[in-house]
């Protein structure tokens, strides 16, 4: 009886506590960043150890509040805290809404919380939990954990991507260059090479990156040619009272640091070359084919960041921010080179080798004015220099073949090939956010200048070079000279400027309702021009004394400039001066092109919230697009001098669909129209030669003028904790009178782009998840893992006869995979982060693979060329010693995997080379050892 009385007081008195307590809840939300939610705040009552921290979204409840008045403490790392009053109702929830700024006594702080908040992998999965359309995002925080050097790797990183190894392209759900777009800031970014639609990711390094998105489903305010996603570089910004931080690298690839190694005569360490201004006739004149000493490979890489912030009276502050880096690689290749198409053309089997020294220079400035909370302006400038020098030989043991050899087809024949490529840029970009009432303004303008040179390629082709390796003064290799450009210099110009910009107007009707309009334009103009100088070996039997030292042989005393035989050779171009020879004379341009590219588009769309749980965002975009190309080549004859234009205006419906299945949890789905238009480098027909391959343009792609592409995604997404994530997508993609890579059955075997058949479909499986599986007593990851994969099935149907004004092509198979996919994409990584004291180490093991792909559609009775899949793996271990000093190690491409590529013949597969790979195939990259000391002052 005594218990039960008891137990009923206690009842009673758990009933009357009940009843005379309350709650308190509200959203924090983040002054210092376009007033988003603030997740990971402290909430706490003052003088009492009750409390909560915000969540994901910013919002935060305390429960079971007795009646009164409390003073409830608002905190976080680098902002102000904020103590306010409230009174507490019994049986009701009092909701306060606080919105919380940087403190000005903590601005060091404040980089902690939010120029790192973007950067950082729990801020991007917030991002991506709230975000109306499907993306997903790499930080800089990640990419500094697995030591991604570019945004190439940082892409590679997220699910349903793969980076093709040997090369800078860039695969999105099994779709290459041609369907992919980048941006920076939102605004587009210039190509670097003629052979590509997109810019090399492998130019942006970390230091300037804050993050890399790839928004995978499409949404109006991007441009309609959006097939497979869009990828955006965010800049880093800066937000504190002051910082400098500097580092230095050094390292060596295994393959690369016993070898003597070479690069091109007249190229700096800096990678920069100084006779632009020079006539190319005057070069070859003055300078001799040889390649130098590049000196010990060893890489070396030094940077330096700084930023400062200003703060004024008015509640101004003026944010700069500045980073510069430079970085150089070496690089040593052997494999083989080989052209087949039904029969072999040219092969050099385990016996060609390159040497390729790289360097990256990177500069970059922001200044960031934020005139109050409602407004601000950015400034950001880009500056990239980046550099290729490539020395090439192929046939070093004697043994290489050439079918066209004229004294010995079957072993003997020998090229150099000395390659120099550099790309400057530079981006420069106004940004603007305003608010006003219920209204945003969002803009952005850009201009882009791309300067890429490939000046004074020299290729030298030999025969009998066997005789050079048999200790035998009385035999001596020859010069191969079927045709005058068998030895040659090669000079190629593109320069490309563009303008561009965005607008965006929200209207903030209500809590339920928002709605977008928007303009986004952009003009863009491509030149491009080439000429090459050939060597004309006058005597057919000329014996070469010594294979390491042409300059013996061209240089002025060796030039025939009297219609005699005192010379050994000639000089010869293919598009002479009026009134000049073209012999031992400067030339014109052999191939030139101008491009124009002109975009404008205007689009809507609303986003419509329906209760707690669903978001509708239908939205259209109207664009109109003109495209123009006029060219002039060798290779055409009549036709070679042209000039076409399309234009189009396309209505482009979307709609995404967000449903919230619990708090941390979405249902996604996107449906969409968008277009695949074609490339000033598909269209051109300027064919680029290599040692073994060869490309170019087609200008028939203009007869149908774009692709249509209807898109369809669903993605469940799980955000089971601050940092970790499951998901699982499916997607579909039909592809109206697809563009493919094909490489002709014909003597040459070039590759050109073609409308291959009516339609291609893509069917796909996503999956994700990142998983914390130790955690310290603070709920800090200590161990963690990631892993997503990608399965796709593609299928296109191919025409049996493609009939063209300028090229014919054939099939015989009537179906095919799409160029490019790869059936199955696996990344992974595993992290361990331990703590002790201020040393707190982090070693990561990081794996990417993605299995077998088609490069490019054999034609005729040509079986395909296939890009052999390749598994790669990484260990980084960043050891920070203290608060100002990281001491970091990495061993990058551990397996070391074979590099392949080959074409399917009835006799079995062929080695062959790729017009997107490396000049040699069937090789090993080697290991890639590396040292990093970063200090912070």
């Amino acid at each position: 009886m005594r218990n039960f009385l008891l137990a009923i007081t206690l009842l009673t008195s758990l009933a009357t506590f009940a009843q005379s307590s309350g709650s308190l809840a509200g959203k924090l939300i983040d002054k210092e960043y376009n007033n988003e939610p603030l997740p990971f705040a402290n909430v706490i009552i003052k003088g009492t150890s009750t409390g909560t921290t915000s969540d994901m979204d910013g919002l935060y409840t305390i429960n079971d509040l007795a009646a009164g008045n409390y003073t409830v403490i608002y905190s976080f790392v680098g902002y102000e805290s904020q103590e306010i009053v409230v009174e507490i109702t019994a049986n009701k929830v009092t909701n306060l809404d606080v919105t919380m700024g940087a403190s000005a006594a903590s601005l060091d702080e404040v980089v902690i919380t939010t120029t790192t908040k973007r950067e950082s992998e729990t801020a991007l999965l917030l991002e991506q939990k709230k975000a109306v359309e499907i993306k997903q995002s790499i930080g800089a925080e990640e990419l500094s954990r697995k030591g991604v050097s570019d945004a190439a790797g940082a892409v590679a990183k997220i699910s349903g991507v793969s980076k093709q190894e040997g090369s800078s392209n860039v695969y999105v759900r099994g779709l290459g260059d041609r369907y992919l777009n980048t941006t920076m800031n939102g605004l587009s970014l210039p190509s670097n090479d003629v052979n590509k639609k997109n810019i090399d990711l492998n130019l942006f390094s970390s230091d300037v990156i804050e993050n890399v998105s790839i928004s995978k489903a499409y949404s109006s305010k991007y441009y309609g040619d959006f097939s497979a996603g869009n990828v955006d570089i965010s800049s880093k910004d800066y937000k504190g009272n002051g910082f400098f931080d500097a580092y230095v690298s050094t390292g060596f690839n295994t393959n690369a640091i016993d070898k003597d190694f070479v690069r091109s005569e007249g190229t700096g360490y800096f990678g920069y070359y100084g006779r632009y201004d020079h006539n190319p006739f005057a070069v070859v004149l003055s300078h001799g084919v040889d390649p130098e000493n590049a000196g010990t490979p060893i890489n070396i890489g030094y940077g330096a960041s700084a930023g400062k912030s200003f703060n004024f009276n008015n509640g101004s502050r003026l944010s700069v921010f500045a980073t510069a880096s430079f970085e150089n690689a070496y690089e040593y290749r052997k494999g083989s080179a080989v052209d087949y198409t039904l029969t072999e053309k040219k092969a050099f089997i385990d016996n060609a080798e390159e040497y390729e020294y790289g360097t990256t220079t990177t500069a970059m400035a922001s200044i960031n004015y934020k005139i109050d909370s409602d407004n601000s302006i950015k400034y950001n400038s880009l500056f990239i220099n980046n550099s290729s020098d490539k020395v090439g030989y192929f046939g070093i043991d004697g043994k290489g073949r050439s079918r066209d050899a004229i004294l010995n087809t079957d072993e003997g024949f020998y090229q150099m090939n000395v390659q120099f490529d550099q790309t400057q840029m530079y981006v420069n970009q106004l940004l603007g956010k305003h608010s006003s009432g219920k209204l945003d303004v969002d803009w952005g303008f850009g201009y882009n200048y791309v300067f890429s040179k490939q000046p004074d390629r020299k290729r030298v082709s030999v025969e009998n070079y066997h005789f050079a390796l048999d200790n035998d003064i009385n035999t001596n290799p020859s010069f191969y000279s079927n045709v005058v450009f068998d030895n040659q210099r090669y000079f190629q110009n593109i320069e490309d400027n563009e303008y561009n910009g965005r607008i965006n107007l929200a209207y903030n009707a209500n809590d339920n309702v928002k709605i977008n309009v928007g303009y986004n334009g952009r003009s863009k103009e491509r030149t491009f021009n080439n000429i090459r100088y050939g060597y004309d070996i006058l005597d057919s039997g000329y014996a070469i004394a010594d294979s390491n030292n042409f300059n013996a042989v061209f240089n002025l005393d060796n030039l025939n400039l009297n219609d005699g035989d005192d010379g050994i050779y000639e000089i010869q171009v293919i598009n002479p001066i009026p009134t000049l020879s073209n012999v031992n004379r400067p030339g014109l341009y052999e191939n030139t092109y101008t491009g124009n590219l002109n975009v404008y588009a205007g689009y809507v769309d609303a986003e419509i919230k329906s209760g707690e749980k669903w978001l509708f965002v239908p939205g259209v975009r109207l664009e109109s697009f003109e495209q123009k190309i006029a060219f002039n080549v060798i290779n055409l004859g009549n036709l070679g001098n042209s000039e076409i234009t399309s234009k189009e205006t396309f209505v482009l419906p979307t709609l995404n669909v967000k449903y919230a299945l619990t708090e941390d949890a979405n249902l996604r789905f996107s449906a969409s129209q968008t277009v695949s238009i074609p490339e000033f480098k598909e269209v051109a027909p300027f064919v680029y030669e290599d040692i073994s391959t060869r490309i170019g343009g087609n200008p028939d792609l203009l007869e149908k003028g774009y692709s249509k592409i209807l898109n369809i995604d669903l993605k469940y997404e799980w955000f089971f904790s601050k940092n970790e994530i499951l998901s699982v997508a499916a997607f579909t993609k039909e592809i109206k009178d697809p563009v493919n890579l094909v490489v002709g059955a014909d003597a040459t075997g070039t590759q050109r782009y073609f409308r291959t058949g009516d339609k291609a479909n893509v069917y796909g499986l996503e999956v994700e998840i990142r998983k914390n599986l130790l955690t310290d007593e603070d709920e800090n990851t200590k161990l963690s893992a990631g892993f997503n994969a990608t399965y796709m099935h593609t299928k296109q149907d191919l025409y049996e006869n493609i009939d063209g004004a300028f090229y014919d092509v054939s099939f015989t198979e009537s179906e095919e995979e799409l160029q490019g996919a790869s059936p199955l994409i696996l990344n992974a990584d595993i992290s361990y982060s331990p703590t002790f004291g201020n040393y707190k180490p982090t070693a990561n093991v990081v794996f990417s693979y993605f299995s077998n792909r088609i490069d490019a559609l054999g034609s005729g009775q040509l079986g395909n060329v296939i890009e052999k899949g390749v598994p790669t793996l990484d260990f980084i271990w960043k050891n920070k010693v203290n608060d100002k000093l990281e001491i970091n190690l990495s061993a990058k491409n551990i397996l070391n995997a074979n590099i392949d590529y080959y074409r399917e013949t009835t006799l079995g597969d062929v080695s062959v080379n790729s017009a997107n790979g490396k000049g040699v195939t069937d090789y090993q990259r080697g290991i890639d050892l590396g040292l990093q000391l970063k200090y912070k002052f």
